[in-house]
């Protein structure tokens, strides 16, 4: 579990960079204009509220609504040459928009003749209130009837589901297109009419298509998808984790109801217009009545009370028959939102009846423009989910529903003809996605892009691929600390050009100050004829490692030498030099249950200033000069539902609001291969992510270990993960010190509570810089039993102790330790900066009550 968690540093970092590239790419050389202005009466010149603004020709992202004051601004892409302005009892108006340049436009309407009968002109507009409201009364009709109108209130619903996900860069310009970077890829690039959305030049990036066999049981709940058929634009695999890239979009793009109480989008969540708390955050306004559909809808529209806060702005179209269905709902979001790096979204919903009177989604769109400045080009996506083939009340049997949420029914390897797709698509390719799958195939050819693709290899995830072998990774290659020195190292691995069954891994370091050569040698063999390091694994490894660690800071083949981590205060004199054998069989099953058997023979000897010591019964001190331990483990971890993005390095996770639970025992083995102790070690944790709606989210952790074992020295024991780094780690304690506390007995909880800006954006000063607060709490109870404790058992190695002879290591015997923390973070959209308090065992020696700690954090 804590392994799991530290990843988190890089959690979106790999994917997100990879986006960010692009866009950094893309973004000087498109053009957005912006237009802003006020909207009136013409006769009476009051202002018009919440009036449609949309971009004639434009399609997702590119309008927006007028807010309580008239007043709007909307973004105009490039080769956009119309603005719309539309309000009940008014008549539309056009205004063609020729310079470049960002201007103001004022409009004024004029009454609709035809509506003066329907429509009261009201001078002055009173306060918003929820009290005596036809439209709030009209949500809560909706709310009130939510759960009859869900497919959920049917005992069984089977349908095909067609889905497609294309990415392009957008809004490009000609400067952009004829840059000498492209001179080779002019193949790649679409022009269309400049009225559409995304302007003249589009470069189409990526494509996934998938249709399945979906069906649904009310009691027990169960929802199943098998998949019938797929296709996606592949990219080499040394440079792109494709199917961690198509969870991570799946993630960005996710599914809408219109009727859950939260929709989550571009990893945060949306408080919906259909929650039952949604009159308190929202305005709604009653806008048109459709009459020309049967029955008739009602155009209820809605903004947010605050435009920071996540929440929608759009229309629901309601029937008007008693049943208070949703047959289109129509959601976008307000350029204040606090967001980052999303330009434009917008989704439609569209029902349709079945006859007896229930409606069905029928088509969803969703689609959003990413981009790291609000002009220039960015990298437009749009999900298209078509279902047909409703069915209900058709009753399976039980193993229909066996097994995980998604299930491949296809062969696999299976390769579907065009042919195949041509017939089976609900709906034809647009014009621009028509080439993505030939053009990304060509464009893996040619040179120039390989190499392109491995230089951001090489900085994004720090290898230099030589075809069956790659070099890295390049932030190990240089380190520093008070035992080694200035160290220098060099390491790498085979690759599948090598073989897809065995794997190696190595590495080797020297130290200037200790003189001494360290190093790492691995064989992995993959059961699966699989990468290792891509889901399923199943594998077996044997490995030995020559290499120093700090007590307490786990030993891996990366982490302890990364060059950001040798900056540290305080005292950082106490290491160990480790000769470590290992064999472990590692297996996951598709249900990601996984299990593993490992082995390990641990030689640890002092470095630096730490010693292993013991009184003996003369009252002198005994050195020991190592220690030698014999273990065998076993894992067991169960993640429902995970997904992540396999990068060089890490599975870096796609956080979801699905629990994960570990349990490993560990169990010594005395008089085995040097072993010294017999012990029994049993470590359990649950990490689950607890989404808050409109206050954000929090990350909580809770784990716990029992030893058991008598006479058993500290290093065998829990040292608890102390910081003593510059950085805010998330599962480490930032306040701690090295070697401070020592268990054999305790549980912890660590939370870390994201508010997304709920308060910051209540801020006139804050709400522009899209600040968000965050908190985080973390706490240890536990204690080490007297037959484990120096004090008590002298046979023991005794704690640590200072030059003065103080002791620096405690027993966590008196209270809890803990800390906690208040933080920003999006700041420049890229850091976090916390300060942490420390509240117990403030009079051990050389520790510290306060900290300021930072750490980078890129977020949507």
């Amino acid at each position: 579990m804590t392994t799991f968690i530290r990843r988190r540093f890089c959690s979106k970092l790999a994917v997100t960079l990879l986006m960010g590239a692009i866009l950094l790419i893309t973004a000087a050389y498109g053009q957005v204009t912006t237009i802003s202005g006020v909207i009136t009466d013409k006769v009476t010149k009051e202002t018009l509220p919440y009036v449609s603004v949309s971009v004639v020709g434009g399609l997702v992202g590119t309008g927006t609504s007028a807010n309580e004051d008239g007043r709007y601004e909307i973004k105009l892409p490039q080769g956009y040459t119309k603005l719309r302005f539309s309000y009940i009892g008014y008549l539309p108006v056009d205004v063609d928009v020729t310079s470049r340049e960002d201007q103001t436009i004022n409009v004024a309407l004029d009454v609709d003749p035809t509506m003066m009968e329907e429509v009261v002109v009201v001078g002055k507009r009173g306060r918003y209130r929820n009290r005596d409201n036809p439209a709030v009364q009209l949500i809560r009709k909706v709310i009130e009837n939510k759960a009859e109108n869900r497919m959920e209130a049917q005992d069984y619903v089977q349908y095909e589901q067609y889905e497609k996900i294309s990415l392009a860069l957008s809004n490009l310009s000609d400067k952009f297109r004829n840059r000498r970077i492209f001179r080779n890829y002019q193949f790649l690039f679409e022009e269309q009419d400049t009225t559409a959305i995304g302007g003249k030049n589009m470069l189409p990036a990526y494509m996934h298509e998938k249709i399945s066999q979906v069906y649904f049981r009310r009691s027990p709940y169960k929802k199943k998808q098998y998949v019938t058929a797929e296709k996606r634009a592949e990219f080499d695999e040394k440079f792109i984790d494709n199917e961690g890239l198509n969870d991570y979009f799946n993630r960005l793009y996710e599914d809408i109801d219109i009727y859950d109480n939260n929709i989550s989008l571009a990893t945060n969540l949306f408080l919906s217009p259909t929650a039952g708390t949604s009159p308190t955050f929202y305005k709604f306004f009653i806008t048109d009545t459709i009459k020309t559909e049967e029955p008739w809808l009602v155009e209820l529209s809605f903004v947010p009370r605050n435009r920071t806060d996540m929440l929608f702005s759009g229309r629901l179209y309601i029937t008007h028959d008693g049943k208070y269905a949703v047959k289109r709902a129509e959601l976008t979001v307000s350029d204040e939102i606090n967001l980052n790096f999303v330009r434009g979204m917008e989704a439609t919903l569209i029902y349709e009846p079945d006859g007896q009177g229930r409606y069905y989604l029928d088509r969803s769109e969703l689609g959003m423009e990413f981009s790291l400045t609000n002009r220039g080009g960015g990298v437009y996506g749009k999900r298209t989910v078509d279902y047909a083939d409703y069915r209900v009340g058709l009753v399976q049997p039980d193993s229909m529903y066996t097994g995980p949420t998604e299930e491949i029914a296809y062969e696999e390897g299976k390769r579907f003809e065009e042919d195949f797709w041509i017939a089976a698509r609900h709906m034809p390719l647009e014009n621009r996605e028509l080439n993505i799958y030939k053009n990304v195939d060509t464009l893996q050819t040619i040179p120039s892009f390989r190499r392109f693709m491995d230089i951001t290899t090489l900085l994004l995830a720090g290898y230099k691929s030589f075809g069956p072998v790659e070099v890295g990774p390049v932030n190990t290659f240089y380190s520093f600390n008070p035992v080694e020195g200035f160290r220098l190292r060099i390491g790498g691995r085979t690759t599948t050009d090598l073989s897809k069954r065995f794997y190696a891994e190595t590495y080797a370091a020297y130290g200037f100050r200790d003189e001494k050569w360290k190093y790492f040698l691995s064989g992995t063999y993959s059961f699966n004829n699989k990468s290792i390091y891509h889901f399923p694994q199943h594998y077996l490894r044997a490995s030995y490692q020559k290499d120093t660690k700090i007590p307490g800071q786990e030993l891996q083949f990366v982490q302890e030498d990364n060059f950001l981590l040798s900056f540290k205060r305080g005292d950082n004199h106490r290491w160990l030099y480790n000769d470590i054998y290992r064999l472990e069989y590692q297996h996951e099953l598709n249900n990601h249950f996984s299990y593993g058997v490992e082995f390990t023979k641990w030689r640890q000897l002092p470095a630096g200033i730490l010693s292993y010591q013991h009184v003996d019964g003369t009252g002198n001190l005994v050195n020991h000069p190592e220690l030698n331990t014999t273990e065998v483990t076993v894992r067991l971890r169960y993640a429902p539902y995970e997904q992540f993005y396999q990068s060089k390095l890490y599975r870096i996770p796609i956080e979801n609001k699905y629990p994960i639970f570990s349990l490993n025992y560990t169990a010594g083995i005395k008089g085995f291969l040097d072993g010294e102790y017999d012990y029994h070690k049993v470590t359990g944790g649950i990490f689950k992510r607890v989404y808050l709606s409109q206050l954000g989210y929090a990350d909580v952790n809770v784990e716990g270990t029992y030893i058991v074992g008598d006479g058993l020295p500290f290093p065998v024991l829990t040292i608890h993960r102390a910081n003593q780094t510059y950085a805010y780690q998330l599962n480490s304690y930032n306040l701690m010190n090295f070697l401070e506390f020592v268990s054999d007995h305790h549980a912890a909880l660590n939370v870390q509570y994201y508010m997304n800006g709920f308060l910051f954006n209540k801020i006139p000063l804050l709400k522009r810089l899209k600040l968000r607060e965050v908190f985080s709490f973390k706490g240890i109870w536990g204690g080490l039993r007297d037959e484990n404790n120096p004090a008590y058992n002298t046979n023991i190695f005794r704690f640590q102790q200072n030059e003065d002879g103080i002791p620096i290591s405690y027993t966590l015997h008196r209270e809890p330790y803990i800390e906690a923390s208040a933080g920003v973070a999006n700041i420049f959209k890229l850091f976090r900066v916390d300060l942490v308090k420390r509240f117990t065992y403030l009079n051990n020696p050389d520790v510290p009550e306060w900290g300021v700690r930072a750490r980078f954090k890129l977020d949507f």
